[in-house]
């Protein structure tokens, strides 16, 4: 079995569109969550999201590259494109090696909908365009970043609602561990169009508290109402050590577990039984002790049961030692997204010995209160975190990491 290494990592957020933006964020607390008036004019319950700005990509792609690729694409290739530098892997390597991708991606709602508009309206499916078929089919993210960086390993997407960016590095993860890749892109994109939210606004998933956007994502809080939906894209670059070690690569650390579990229960409810056989499975997988793992990114969505069966489940496994946070009080929940993004989250931290704040946990419930959770940012030392990552369906996974040794 080969040992598995992070050798580049890359984010586009609304708290950064660049690792060392991002880094500040969390180091300052600082949210990115704001209104979008388009939505309330639209008629959702609720405007609050993630901010984040839509990327202009003339200069860098061309009109053939760019006409398939949908904002959730868009902000992949930023992100692989930060990743692939720090990797300090270029074209010429792409070309060379079995290089595989892997990404979370569980929608493309917009292009649906933008060219059924036209059919309904033009009655001519020659109007749709040709790049609408590209831009609507869910492995959107893969197949543009594969064609466009000439990837030639391993090519498909993981649809894992909440979960997916976290089991694509999970699965990348195996593949290398049992010699079947050597180098592997992975990662989590998610769209924040309108289009895209409206179910979940329609079932009363999102907090309403849009007097107060910066402090409406508010994980394991008491007065919790409801989660803020936010998105972008993070990319995780997995290499077996041997490799990383021939090129002379930077590590960022080790993945050493991944568990995953299935609750097996009511589609949209979560438990406490499925998260915990997810902790102890990447427990037992990274053959290491609960008391060795020193903070928990908490999938903690600032939802009401969602956030108290967490802490239920973490509790039992962990006990009070670790500290836990929630980056989603600042970023708000980046859905396909968030369990690569956290990854990348809770590496920056790792490497520069910080945690971020737990930001708006005034009133932690009877649950969270037993849990080790900062609410101002934090100097502390990081030799293993672990992230969690859960979705509907009861779908779960837990990645254990730790520093490079």
């Amino acid at each position: 079995m080969k040992r598995v290494v992070i050798t580049g990592i890359g984010i586009y957020s609304c708290i950064g569109k660049n690792l060392d933006d991002v880094k500040n964020s969390l180091y300052n607390g600082q949210s990115g969550i704001g209104l979008d008036q388009k939505r309330k004019d639209n008629g959702y319950r609720s405007g609050l999201t993630g901010m984040l700005e839509r990327p202009n990509l003339k200069k860098q792609l061309s009109r053939r590259q760019r006409i398939g690729m949908p904002e959730q694409a868009e902000y992949a290739y930023l992100a692989t494109l930060e990743a692939l530098l720090n990797a300090r892997i270029d074209l010429d390597f792409l070309e060379k090696n079995n290089v595989g991708v892997l990404y979370g991606n569980d929608s493309s709602a917009a292009p649906v909908i933008e060219a059924n508009d036209i059919l309904r309206e033009k009655m001519d499916t020659t109007l749709i365009g040709s790049g609408a078929i590209f831009k609507s089919m869910n492995s959107t993210v893969t197949m543009n970043l594969s064609t466009i960086f000439k990837l030639k390993g391993i090519n498909f997407t993981i649809s894992g609602a909440c979960a997916s960016g976290s089991h694509s590095i999970g699965m990348a993860y195996l593949l290398i561990k049992n010699g079947l890749q050597d180098q592997v892109i992975c990662g989590g994109a998610q769209e924040v169009n309108m289009y895209a939210m409206g179910a979940f606004d329609a079932i009363g998933a999102f907090s309403v508290r849009e007097m107060d956007p910066i402090g409406a994502s508010r994980p394991f809080d008491r007065d919790r109402d409801g989660l803020v939906p936010s998105g972008g894209a993070a990319t995780v670059i997995l290499e077996s050590l041997e490799s990383a070690q021939k090129r002379g690569a930077k590590i960022y650390g080790e993945v050493i577990g991944y568990g995953f579990s299935s609750n097996g229960d009511h589609i949209s409810k979560p438990d406490v039984r499925g998260p915990v056989r997810s902790l102890e499975m990447s427990l037992q997988q990274s053959g290491i002790l609960a008391n060795e793992v020193d903070y928990i990114n908490a999938h903690a969505t600032s939802t009401p049961l969602g956030d108290q069966n967490e802490a239920r489940a973490i509790y039992q496994v962990f006990g009070s030692k670790p500290y836990v946070s929630s980056t989603k009080s600042m970023t708000g929940h980046e859905c396909w997204m968030a369990g690569a993004s956290e990854v990348v989250y809770s590496l920056l931290m790792m490497n520069d010995s910080f945690i971020a704040p737990n930001i708006n946990l005034e009133n932690p419930d009877e649950d969270s209160v037993k849990l080790n959770i900062p609410t101002k940012c934090t100097e502390a030392k990081i030799d293993t975190f672990l992230s969690n990552s859960f979705g509907f369906g009861g779908t779960n996974s837990s990645l254990v990491i730790r520093k490079f040794k």
